[in-house]
């Protein structure tokens, strides 16, 4: 069987005049869409149009729940309790699931936004929480995460998991992510970051900054679409892995292609 991945992109992240992304233009690459529901980033017409658009090219919608924080578009430190994130998850899935019965289409996937997503790979209460929010609204969401509690949480409640790498990011040895606040952090040559994405899907590992590889499950690669020129990058990568024999397809094909619930 040909080596898949899904190729996902964070998106609906404009918010009223305010826009960001190239979305219309990023959609015809990717296989599944990762939709801000008004809480870091996007509000409901955003989140209407992205949701329509999402399906008119079938690609796979999912829930990019983040934390109450327009003005730091999700990346500072939030202090929440475990009922704040357990329920502000809930509220988020439940306000895109509005739209994807609008448009005819059903939720796939949840994806914790920026810091929501970086602290839950440390912090076990936080995972937990996240997790409990999913599962509150279905068995059947797939929850993505790059490592750390999130994933293990995830596994615990006996949800679906889709493992995600960052092909434009660097790592850490630990696995964890380089702080956007370091130079350097995210890799801005469209060549290196084609290469590397191709690398770790093929050889299922990535080199850290000091120099040592990390080992990596990789069923899904992030693209970020408030990286400039990423419709281009998109789909230079999409090109590549066709090129090196790489299926392109939603998260869910890709679990199942694995034997691995979706």
């Amino acid at each position: 069987m040909a080596l898949s991945v899904d190729i996902n992109c964070d998106m609906g992240e404009s918010f009223g005049p305010f826009r960001m992304g190239e979305d219309d233009t990023v959609l015809e690459s990717i296989s599944s869409a990762n939709v801000a529901c008004g809480f870091h980033a996007g509000d409901p017409r955003v989140m209407d149009h992205t949701v329509r658009r999402a399906v008119e090219r079938g690609v796979a919608v999912g829930v990019h729940p983040g934390f109450p924080d327009l003005v730091g578009f999700g990346r500072r430190d939030l202090k929440v309790t475990s009922l704040e994130a357990r329920t502000d998850v809930l509220y988020q899935i439940g306000a895109l699931d509005a739209f994807c019965r609008r448009n005819h289409t059903r939720l796939r996937h949840v994806k914790p936004h920026g810091q929501f997503n970086n602290l839950a790979f440390y912090d076990r209460d936080l995972a937990e929480a996240i997790v409990a929010g999913i599962a509150d609204y279905g068995e059947d969401l797939i929850v993505v995460a790059y490592g750390g509690w999130l994933g293990k949480a995830a596994e615990v409640a006996g949800l679906p998991v889709a493992h995600e790498v960052f092909a434009d990011r660097e790592y850490q040895p630990d696995g964890t992510l380089v702080s956007r606040k370091q130079e350097g952090a995210v890799i801005r040559d469209p060549g290196r970051v084609i290469e590397r994405a191709v690398g770790m899907v093929r050889e299922g590992r990535v080199r850290a900054v000091d120099g040592t590889f990390i080992d990596l499950q990789v069923d899904t690669i992030c693209v970020h679409g408030d990286t400039p020129g990423a419709a281009a990058l998109t789909a230079q990568l999409r090109q590549a892995f066709t090129a090196a024999g790489i299926d392109v397809v939603p998260m869910a094909e890709v679990l199942s292609r694995r034997g691995l619930p979706s």
